[in-house]
């Protein structure tokens, strides 16, 4: 997405890109910025490498988090380039049991809730392989999926679903109502924090939205981020982290009106937003009001809040390090499971490398036969989990925690064993 004009850019370690620090809110344009949380500096979380890679320049871009004191967004301190990131993308939802669920339920909710009819259309923006899509399409909707990713479009259109492969925007969104018509449903699910230009983003929803249609999106809670210490969720692909608070500015700005939140598992605590036109019929949920008070009564407006999260994440950084350590000087082995995005900030925050993980198993095919970015470790199948039998595994992919255990009942069964750190370090 474009960066803001009067924003200027810099380059970390005189490398060859570009990213420039935010100097006001992405929402309300407030310069009172706090920051309260510093990463230090790491590689795109999805830049997985191959072998030949490895020896090769890798940019590190700085992670840090400001909040807005003025609408409680919390918001990343640098943005880089979306192009560097989201052109070829190995984040993949369909490769997980759980999101197959998840969207499967949600495209039905949805099509029951507003009474979706048979050819109406519905969009996807940032729609990867069409998974969700695919659940719409069985309820015979029009669809229309737009994202970046060209590999991912490609994948999608070979599934049957239509898909545009580009960044959405309010351009985009004149495009497509002039060629397709309005749409009765948008959804954006894990997306709209990635976005930088947030304003052009929802004038986007607004241009192509029906009259009575509805605006579904759905991403990470910034309120249960912070009680529950998941620090991972701050990486480079995620700008903003929202309240609820934050969310009913940046609406009532483009005339959109915040209809309804539910809360969803997925994630570690997320919420799905139901947005409609301002003066559509749909009713305003007391939904609204719960959550508002609830941010209030958390002390959300307040630094102290944010300070005391980041010295929680301090504190998982210190445990999670010295019990590795302590295993392995224990002679125990250890590997990694999941090569998620997620647990490549941990791994790059905490600075753990292959001097205490031999590996990493991942189910998704991109990523077998990779390294991880920054610290290098090795990605293999998880049939090797089940052929080694390690002492112990990392979770790195926690927000799947469920789905993993069941799968990896007979390792556990044998004696094996799984270290989670969030919300704090523990084995079970």
């Amino acid at each position: 997405m474009p960066a803001e004009s009067k924003t200027h850019t810099q380059s970390v370690k005189k490398e060859s890109y570009q990213e420039y620090r935010v100097k006001k809110c992405r929402i309300c344009a407030s310069t009172d910025l706090f920051e309260y949380l510093s990463l230090d500096t790491m590689p795109i979380p999805n830049g997985f490498l191959a072998e030949k890679e490895l020896g090769g320049p890798e940019p590190h871009y700085p992670l840090g988090v400001y909040v807005c004191m003025n609408c409680t967004l919390s918001q990343l301190t640098h943005v880089i380039p979306a192009e560097i990131m989201f052109r070829n993308y190995l984040y993949i939802p369909s490769t997980s049991k759980t999101m197959i669920q998840h969207f499967e339920s949600m495209a039905a909710d949805a099509v029951e809730r507003f009474d979706v009819k048979p050819g109406e259309l519905v969009v996807d923006i940032g729609s990867n392989d069409g998974t969700l899509l695919k659940f719409f399409k069985a309820h015979e909707a029009q669809v229309l999926g737009i994202d970046p990713a060209s590999n991912l479009a490609i994948v999608a259109r070979m599934n049957g679903v239509n898909t545009l492969d580009d960044f959405f925007s309010s351009r985009i969104a004149k495009e497509v109502a002039a060629s397709q018509g309005k749409a009765r449903i948008i959804t954006a699910t894990n997306v709209v924090a990635h976005v930088d230009d947030i304003h052009d983003f929802f004038k986007g929803v607004k241009e192509l939205l029906a009259p009575e249609g509805v605006f579904i999106g759905e991403f990470p809670y910034g309120k249960d981020m912070h009680d529950k210490n998941e620090f991972d969720t701050v990486y480079h692909e995620h700008l903003s982290y929202f309240s609820i608070h934050s969310l009913k500015a940046l609406f009532e700005r483009h005339e959109l009106k915040l209809a309804d939140i539910v809360k969803q598992r997925v994630h570690g605590g997320s919420v799905r937003v139901f947005v409609t036109h301002k003066n559509a019929s749909h009713k305003v949920s007391p939904a609204i009001k719960e959550f508002l008070d609830a941010e209030d009564e958390a002390g959300m407006t307040k630094r102290e809040y944010y300070e005391a999260f980041a010295e929680r994440v301090h504190k998982i950084r210190k445990d999670l390090t010295a019990l590795l350590k302590k295993l392995k000087g224990e002679g125990k082995r250890i590997i990694g499971y999941g090569a998620a995005a997620k647990g490549n900030v941990t791994l790059n925050y905490c600075k753990i490398g292959t001097d205490l993980l031999d590996y990493i198993v991942d189910s998704v095919p991109y990523k077998q036969g990779r390294f991880t970015p920054g610290t290098h470790v090795p990605i293999f199948p998880e049939l090797k989990l089940e052929k080694d039998n390690p002492d112990y595994v990392l979770l790195l992919a926690w927000n799947f925690a469920d789905e993993i255990m069941q799968k990896q009942e007979s390792y556990r069964e044998k004696g094996g064993q799984f270290i989670i750190a969030i919300p704090n370090v523990r084995v079970e």
